[in-house]
């Protein structure tokens, strides 16, 4: 069965969704199943991934209007997506009418699990109904860490609420991984805040560790992961490295 993971950080800009469009890319590349769920109202995972927001169906439909999810989901040279679109924007509100709101992506995944290897949800920037769904849903959270200034702020927070998810809804979750994101070798602040999450979270960070990279931030522009818009980048490398990491793991 499949491994179900919200990739997950309530602050912004700490490079989740490269991470989850760029995982995808490079876990297929190596042979792996892998379905990448879009589960931010802001859509970019699935224009990441070159598919367009004109997408028959969405997440919205799978997870308010009872579409099977076998029919949202479209196949690319870089893995499964199962896309996002602006009106996911409503979800949390049409949610919190709905019996066990919290399990209905839970419910719509469940069917997929034996289908893939790895299943990744890419969640909003913020703890509110969508991203409680996804911590439902899943089994484990990957947690990207931006190595700049402030990059501990609110991982309290994240924590206090999984230690709550896991009390209260989902027994079974836990930390699949920790991803050290913007690294910049040329500074030293990097290095430390690499230490100091590594301090907090012993045997959860990953080894390789993603660089600030100009190649990785084009790459969604033109529709496609950094493993294909330029396969000699640092950014590859690093996709890549981790993806083997990931494999070797499990």
């Amino acid at each position: 069965m499949g491994n179900i993971i919200a990739i997950v950080n309530q602050k912004g800009g700490v490079g989740k969704t490269t991470t989850a469009v760029n995982l995808t890319a490079a876990l297929h590349a190596k042979g792996a199943r892998v379905l990448l769920v879009d589960f931010d109202p802001q859509a970019n995972a699935t224009s990441g991934l070159g598919v367009t927001r004109r997408a028959k169906y969405s997440s919205y439909d799978v997870v308010i209007n009872g579409v099977l999810p076998q029919q949202a989901i479209v196949h690319t040279e870089w893995g499964d997506v199962l896309p996002s679109s602006a009106s996911l924007v409503g979800a949390s509100v049409e949610l919190a009418g709905i019996e066990r709101r919290e399990y209905v992506l839970k419910s719509a995944l469940e069917p997929l699990a034996d289908q893939y290897d790895y299943i990744f949800i890419d969640c909003p920037p913020s703890l509110e109904l969508l991203t409680l769904n996804a911590l439902c849903a899943c089994r484990q959270i990957m947690i990207p860490v931006q190595c700049e200034y402030y990059a501990l702020e609110g991982l309290s927070d994240l924590m206090s609420t999984m230690r709550a998810v896991k009390r209260r809804l989902n027994p079974e979750l836990s930390i699949f991984g920790v991803l050290l994101t913007m690294f910049d070798s040329r500074t030293n602040f990097s290095t430390q805040v690499a230490q100091e999450v590594r301090k907090h979270f012993p045997g959860k960070v990953y080894a390789a560790v993603i660089p600030r990279n100009v190649r990785l931030a084009e790459a969604p522009s033109y529709g496609e992961p950094v493993i294909t818009f330029d396969k000699h980048s640092k950014g590859t490398k690093a996709y890549l490295a981790v993806a083997e990491e990931i494999i070797n793991r499990n």
